[in-house]
């Protein structure tokens, strides 16, 4: 195995000993104050002897390791440890080890520290690595869902529900740095398992300054309590080490809220969105499926010229355009079906031009990778439907840092359509879009919207979110006529 896919397989990026000594030196300030502390996978050790030396009166710090090479390197460093006896190392695999029995006895209070694998399970299936639990799908991911990327998990997240399953019947600590869209994944699924949780912090960290890698980080921490009387699931987060102030989060209504005291000001507005927020149109051959009206004619993405009747061709705004409020760029999109799951063999008679231009492409676009694409008629397409035809659309860009709603209507008197990264309502007439994106972008609506978005994410904006705002409690607060696409 290459040194650099067994880093990959393994998230073998050693935490720095600086770093680990902060994390503990925080964890004393913040009141915990272990009888044994574990380190489930403790590397070259900087927890092992972070620990050491933070908590002196912990009777026990136990390392446990895969990586016998690492352990070896460990025991050296320790020769300088203070009281090294009470540090125990032991060589073991994390998803073979019997935790359970290994709990059954310890007495007093834990501390489980450290910093899993930050890797997901589908590029572990890319390298062809093992390090990773028994294939399940684990948080019980149902259709579409469990085969178009729900179902892609973060390994550290696995093995964090795990260590949440330690703490049954425990009090404790837990304290891991992870990445924070996995942080919140935890803590949500936490309070959806009703875990007694008395408290929970998420602190910031560098990952880039820390370990080169561009996402965003933080020390998870949970605390632990036998009393379910005590349990409370709103938590605090800090922007890193230093931060002493920090603001609340929590969940409402089974929503993770990013703001609370924001959230409570218009909680009034929560329910079930009027109208179903949907997502634009997916077919994974840009390429082939999206053009420009160029100079020369319309230009497919491999630079190929292509005539092409107008049936099936609409003006496509991608969540760039969305976003940042671009004009239409004489973009197109082949729409090959009206709704999903419907035949698309008409197409030859009814456009010989467009049915001969997917043939000869037939072979790049039966190699998209999803079964959806196999179970379904050749040349198909999803995020399609009644909805995707109606004329005057209210739209956002899921990507974009920033709650930019825009008002979209027919081009060259044809339906537009997006990309999958925007998020859209449809509506029959101007009026009935332009009265509800007036509703959409009143002060409560964006503040309800706003205090449930986490901006750090990825794709922070969800139809998750979007579905959850019903503006029809609005009480007719004056809003902003808004500007036509």
């Amino acid at each position: 195995m290459s040194e650099h896919k067994r880093r990959i397989e393994f998230g073998d990026f050693q935490t720095p000993d600086g770093l680990a000594l902060a994390v503990c030196r925080r964890l004393a300030v913040l009141g915990i104050r272990p009888d044994v502390v574990i380190e489930p996978t403790c590397g070259v050790g900087a927890f092992v002897r972070a620990a050491a030396e933070a908590f002196p009166d912990a009777r026990q710090i136990l390392g446990f390791e895969t990586n016998g090479a690492y352990l070896e390197i460990l025991r050296t460093k320790l020769a300088s440890t203070r009281n090294p006896d009470r540090i125990h190392l032991e060589h073991a695999d994390f998803f073979t080890t019997d935790w359970r029995g290994k709990l059954s006895d310890i007495r007093g209070s834990v501390l489980v520290v450290g910093n899993f694998p930050w890797v997901t399970n589908a590029v572990q299936g890319a390298i062809g690595g093992s390090n990773l639990p028994e294939k399940s799908n684990f948080l019980a991911h149902r259709g579409f869902d469990a085969i178009s990327g729900k179902a892609n998990f973060d390994i550290s997240e696995w093995m964090l529900l795990e260590v949440l399953r330690w703490f049954e019947g425990r009090s404790g600590d837990v304290a891991m740095l992870v990445k924070t869209a996995v942080a919140r994944k935890v803590l949500a699924h936490a309070q959806r398992q009703g875990a007694a949780v008395r408290d929970a912090f998420l602190i910031g960290i560098d990952a880039k300054k820390e370990f080169g890698a561009s996402v965003d980080a933080c020390l998870l921490v949970m605390r632990f309590t036998t009393d379910q009387s005590l349990a409370c699931h709103d938590y605090t987060i800090f922007s890193d080490l230093e931060d002493r102030v920090g603001r609340r989060v929590g969940h409402r209504f089974g929503l993770t809220v990013g703001d609370l005291d924001a959230f409570e000001a218009s909680a009034h507005l929560v329910g079930a969105s009027p109208q179903k927020w949907r997502s634009g149109v997916k077919h994974d051959a840009s390429a082939i499926m999206e053009f420009t009206r160029t100079e020369r004619g319309l230009e497919n993405g491999l630079g190929e010229l292509v005539e092409l009747e107008p049936d099936y061709l609409y003006p496509l705004l991608k969540g760039s355009d969305i976003g940042s409020a671009k004009a239409w760029r004489g973009k197109y999109v082949l729409v090959t079906q009206r709704r999903v799951g419907e035949a698309t063999a008409g197409i030859r008679e009814a456009a010989p031009l467009t049915w001969a231009y997917l043939e000869c492409h037939g072979a790049q676009l039966d190699a998209r990778g999803s079964t959806i694409y196999a179970k379904n008629p050749r040349f198909s397409i999803f995020g399609i439907g009644d909805y995707a035809f109606q004329p005057w659309k209210i739209a956002i860009c899921a990507l974009y840092k920033r709650l930019r709603f825009r008002l979209v209507g027919p081009i060259d008197g044809r339906r537009v359509m997006f990309d999958d990264t925007v998020y859209y309502l449809s509506f029959d007439t101007e009026e009935e879009a332009v009265a509800t994106l007036a509703m959409i972008e009143s002060e409560p609506a964006r503040g309800l919207l706003s205090s449930l978005i986490f901006w750090d994410e990825k794709r922070p904006v969800k139809t998750s979110i979007l579905n959850v705002l019903d503006w029809t409690k609005l009480d007719g607060a004056a809003c902003r006529q808004p500007a036509l696409f």
